[in-house]
């Protein structure tokens, strides 16, 4: 795949809005159609995976698959086969991140999605590994195999509760779409660098990273995002989808804020228990604002 040819046509215009087209050419030479051994290995070993995919009423959605070690697992070159609910009931496009803290490395796997007799399919059109910026180690503990996961609450505005949960986050992913297709991402921060700024607003700094820009780039074009929270202790999920968009400073800086219009928390969701957070030495102070367009 032609490093051009890896980014769409937002990915390219924040990339030459700040200044690093030469940076972003070389980093997107690792992004391939092809699933390297080393990193089916990588996902053969996870508990968990963040979905991106869009619900029948297109409202796009990020969301928290988990299973024993397996569940998710590389099938040949080019695909991998989830053992979950598929998000559709055919093809669609989807976005997949398998984020391990135990390690603090990642891998995003982006494409077609297929049910299946297991469950379902990703026919892989973007694989590609991150480093380790931003993201908290955490241990993780023996699942919790006998609480069940408790009834999704729907709404459309953050309650009290919900607002000190997302405050409280040091860690979220993001769901993102394009004419493309999906893709999914995190976001890492110390607690309070998302900020609550009504029950249907939040808004959290853009800090600098690798130069691809997809998340920003898909923002461009389709404003359509979802967001997940996780409370690592209980296994609880919250789930924002709306719209998104990013302001630029003068400086550099850039913040991106979401208006909610649906959301979706499910107490332990996921049986997975993880320990407190060792924080990333990426992390910027809260009174920091990102200067650096990389």
């Amino acid at each position: 795949m032609d490093a051009y040819d890896a980014y769409n046509a937002g990915s390219r215009a924040v990339q030459e809005r700040t200044g690093v087209t030469d940076i972003a050419a070389h980093v997107g030479r690792s992004i391939t159609d092809g699933i390297r051994p080393v990193a089916a290995a990588f996902l053969e070993l996870q508990p968990m995976l963040v979905l991106a995919a869009a619900d029948g009423d297109g409202r796009v959605w990020s969301s928290l698959l988990t299973g024993t070690p397996g569940f998710a697992r590389a099938t040949g070159p080019h695909t991998i086969s989830v053992a979950a609910p598929p998000p559709g009931p055919g093809p669609a496009p989807v976005g997949t991140i398998a984020l391990d803290p135990r390690t603090r490395r990642r891998m995003r796997l982006n494409g077609i999605a297929r049910p299946s007799a297991r469950g379902f399919t990703v026919e892989a059109e973007q694989v590609f590994s991150n480093c380790p910026k931003y993201i908290q180690k955490r241990e993780l503990y023996a699942p919790d195999l006998a609480t069940p996961p408790g009834a999704p609450c729907h709404s459309t505005a953050l309650t009290p509760a919900q607002e000190e949960f997302v405050r409280a986050a040091d860690t979220f992913f993001i769901a993102t779409t394009a004419p493309d297709g999906m893709d999914a991402s995190h976001r890492g921060g110390f607690p309070g660098f998302v900020s609550v700024d009504s029950p249907t607003e939040l808004s959290w700094p853009d800090y600098p990273g690798n130069a691809m820009f997809l998340t920003l780039g898909n923002l461009e074009t389709d404003s359509r995002a979802g967001l997940l929270f996780l409370d690592w202790r209980t296994g609880t999920t919250l789930q924002l989808s709306g719209t998104a968009r990013t302001t630029y400073g003068e400086e550099g800086g850039r913040t991106t804020g979401l208006r909610v219009e649906r959301v979706v928390e499910t107490p332990a969701a996921s049986p997975l228990r993880w320990s407190g957070p060792d924080f990333s030495p990426a992390n910027p102070p809260l009174d920091a604002h990102p200067q650096d367009p990389a």
